[in-house]
């Protein structure tokens, strides 16, 4: 039930339908998460409120960041850098002249601390053994 929310700046917009769906891909194949539960929010940001190091982004320049919150424990250190190298690399091949200083952040958050329909994903868990 991972929930993707990405922003940027740049000159040209992004076509949302398709890095929604190119991010969710990476997200199922990558992490393992279910397609049917992946929610990806993409949100434009003007160039003139973008700033890494106190200053403007350069003529031409893109900037994005890409959180992603998925529940603690479900996913190694292999598969989240797996994930990191190829969200920023698609983010990349999108967006002009892509500002280094461009990040994708995984957010692990306890199993009690989030879920969907109502239910935390512990509970999910829990319900879900064999006892």
């Amino acid at each position: 039930m991972p929930y993707l929310n990405l922003s940027y700046a740049a000159a040209d917009a992004l076509p949302v339908a398709e890095v929604a769906a190119t991010l969710t891909r990476l997200t199922v194949e990558l992490l393992g998460k279910k397609e049917s539960l992946t929610v990806v929010s993409i949100n434009r940001v003007p160039l003139d409120h973008w700033f890494v190091g106190g200053q403007a982004l350069a003529p031409g320049q893109s900037g994005a960041v890409l959180e992603i919150r998925v529940t603690e424990g479900t996913n190694t250190k292999a598969q989240k850098a797996a994930f990191i190298r190829e969200a920023f690399g698609a983010l990349a091949a999108r967006l002009a002249d892509l500002h280094p200083a461009s990040y994708v952040a995984i957010h692990d958050l306890p199993a009690d601390a989030w879920g969907y329909s109502g239910e935390t994903q512990e509970y999910r868990y829990i319900r879900g053994l064999s006892l």
